[in-house]
């Protein structure tokens, strides 16, 4: 069993890079994926309904993401871009700060259109910043109408246009999105619309919902070749008892459960004790990949990820490696859209 990072490369042609959703969300392309008779299909996202087993179980991570990249300046009107990390305290946040090496401890400057004061209260070991917030009103409305949905860098478009940024608050974002607390979006939960919703349901799929707040590790990349040194960040997750003894009754019964990303994997899995689902709200840091054995999800919805991502590292474990990169490749040859506002795969 290998363990290399570069195990988990491909290549990507730039232009198969998807830049913006299409419309509407559940027009998406779909590769399903058998992985016991290794095969795969070609359909669309609104084909879903027509391809999950009656009296399966849906679980969706339903965290909102935050309006977190808040542009602005210093003093001396040098630019700044400030990326929320978590919330350390009252009005304090984690941040991620381009250029954040020229700012002075206790400096002052301004976010969003001068409606947010920000600190430079110290830095952490990972060369973060601790900033101290002062504004007036509610914080997540004054990023509604100031802030950036945090898309990720390989979606090449600054966004700083109004149009771009409005359209990023709502596409960035599924239609079941609860609670803030994400800096990125759970992907593969883009791709629903409340039809696609309804048709489950009548088919006697049953939707219950959990949270996990996707965190920095998203953004970050592995930097070691064996990926066992990798260390991923904490996120926070939540389970309700309902859902859990939901969850843990299905089981039992060998009925499927099929999760709506990785996000969704990673909680499942993580809260999974003995032969029940843990409820209640934890941290996780779990790192998936082969030759992981899965005890709670039995099929996936997942979009195409990055090169040597830990994310492509759990598919790759959920199914067979070597059939996953066959899937990508036909992927690229196909012409799917990758990445978080493209194409999805069913995995079971």
């Amino acid at each position: 069993m290998s363990f290399n990072k570069s195990d988990y490369n491909y290549s990507l042609p730039p232009e198969l890079i998807a830049q913006k959703p299409v419309e509407p969300r559940d027009h998406s392309r779909m590769m399903v994926l058998s992985s016991l008779e290794k095969t795969l299909a070609h359909k669309n996202f609104f084909n879903l309904p027509d391809i999950i087993e009656k009296n399966s179980i849906l679980v969706l991570n339903d965290t909102k993401v935050i309006p977190a990249r808040l542009l602005g300046n210093r003093v001396t009107g040098a630019q700044l871009e400030v990326l929320l990390v978590q919330a350390v305290g009252k009005k304090q946040w984690e941040c991620k700060v381009k250029n954040s090496t020229k700012l002075k401890i206790n400096e002052i400057f301004n976010l969003c259109d001068r409606q947010i004061k920000a600190q430079l209260i110290s830095r952490n070991q990972n060369g973060h910043c601790i900033l101290k917030f002062d504004y007036k009103g509610e914080f997540f409305e004054i990023l509604n109408q100031h802030a950036f949905a945090p898309v990720p860098p390989y979606i090449h478009k600054a966004r700083v246009e109004q149009t771009d940024r409005n359209q990023d608050l709502k596409t960035y974002q599924t239609i079941y999105a609860q609670d803030y607390g994400a800096i990125a979006a759970p992907t593969a939960g883009l791709h629903f619309t409340e039809e696609i919703i309804q048709q489950l349901k009548a088919k006697g799929v049953e939707i219950l919902t959990i949270t996990l707040h996707v965190g920095i590790g998203t953004f970050e990349p592995i930097r070691v070749e064996d990926i066992r040194q990798h260390d991923m960040h904490f996120e926070n997750y939540s389970i309700s008892k309902d859902v859990a003894d939901k969850i843990t009754e299905a089981k039992s019964q060998n009925r499927k459960i099929v999760a709506v990303g990785t996000t969704s994997v990673r909680t499942l899995e993580s809260a999974w004790e003995g032969d029940q689902l843990k409820p209640g709200s934890a941290a996780t840091n779990i790192f998936i990949y082969p030759p992981y054995q899965f005890k709670v999800v039995d099929q996936l919805l997942t979009n195409f990820h990055l090169p040597e991502s830990t994310l492509l590292m759990l598919i790759s474990a959920f199914s067979d490696k070597e059939f996953i990169k066959e899937a990508y490749a036909t992927a690229v040859e196909k012409q799917y859209r990758f990445f978080s506002y493209g194409d999805c795969m069913f995995i079971s």
